[in-house]
């Protein structure tokens, strides 16, 4: 029998944006994380080592279904997208939360909706948070983050800084070839590149062949300076990626659809879909996919 003075957290693994075992982004969330102290769960988000951790709370918002804190091997998040998906299917399955609910995160309620894939398999979507727009980034310096040349960054995009409550760095490679070939230089991810800290580079390209209906990308995301050399998949990268697209006039119409497929470099094949609807408040941006639930498990901590 346990000592009385254990403490145990129980959790479960899920691979989030793909139907597939194995692929996709690595998530592990505590359903019951009450009593968890924040140095407790950075602790344990270190000690997994995944991408992102999620520790669920009693919300605090009344509206809210539950309220999620993110944690990266080395610091908390606001917001992050493939959490907020995974989490979306945790508590979908534990509260039968069908159809819309909220969860509450650092950044504010954040709206998800249900619904079926043309399979049938569940879907998840999340509706991104505002967006902030910074400064655009000397494209000089991007090539030298990402070993890349200046030639392969795209002439009429400039990177630039978008946040939906993460800042990150959007860089528009001329090619999937150049997306394939870049690789964040850590002793230059650590320093800013703008008037704020960003938690990673995200990469993409149209993907080939292209369509004049469609603008479908290929992208990698690079994050050393949160403790993840790559992630297989960023959906909170996606929302700012749309509204960086639009600001730019890349997209092709609306309303639109478009997907991203990432993770394909590290073996853990995901795509992320984007749907972008115009209302009288502006767009919408909704970011959804597929949960896969592969392992669950115990942390025995001791007694507080």
């Amino acid at each position: 029998m346990a000592p009385e003075s254990e403490r145990r957290y129980d959790y479960q693994l899920l691979d989030v944006f793909t139907k597939t075992r194995f692929e996709g982004n690595p998530l592990a969330v505590f359903p019951f994380a009450r009593g968890l102290s924040d140095v407790e769960m950075q602790c344990i988000a270190g000690e997994l080592n995944l991408s992102e951790t999620v520790f669920l709370l009693e919300p605090v918002d009344a509206r809210a279904a539950a309220k999620a804190r993110i944690f990266t091997p080395r610091r908390e998040l606001d917001f992050a997208g493939h959490p907020t998906i995974g989490t979306a299917f945790v508590v979908s399955n534990l509260k039968a939360q069908r159809g819309r609910f909220a969860l509450e995160e650092n950044v504010g309620l954040v709206p998800i909706d249900t619904d079926t894939d043309a399979d049938g398999y569940p879907m998840f979507w999340l509706t991104t948070p505002p967006l902030k727009f910074f400064e655009t980034v000397d494209p000089v310096h991007c090539a030298k983050l990402l070993g890349l040349s200046v030639d392969d960054i795209t002439p009429e995009c400039q990177p630039q800084l978008v946040s939906a409550g993460s800042p990150m760095l959007f860089v528009h490679l001329v090619s999937m070839e150049a997306v394939d070939r870049a690789a964040a230089r850590p002793e230059l991810a650590s320093q800013p590149v703008g008037s704020i800290d960003s938690v990673g580079t995200y990469v993409f390209a149209r993907k080939e062949p292209q369509s004049s209906t469609s603008f479908d990308v290929y992208a990698r995301m690079f994050a050393p300076q949160t403790g993840i050399a790559e992630d297989p998949a960023t959906g909170g990268a996606i929302g700012p990626l749309a509204g960086y697209l639009l600001a730019h006039g890349k997209l092709p119409r609306k309303p639109l659809a478009f997907t991203s497929e990432q993770g394909v470099k590290m073996g853990r094949r995901s795509l992320l879909h984007v749907r972008i609807d115009a209302g009288t408040g502006g767009e919408t941006i909704k970011v959804g996919g597929c949960v896969v639930a592969i392992a669950h498990g115990t942390f025995v901590l001791n007694g507080a």
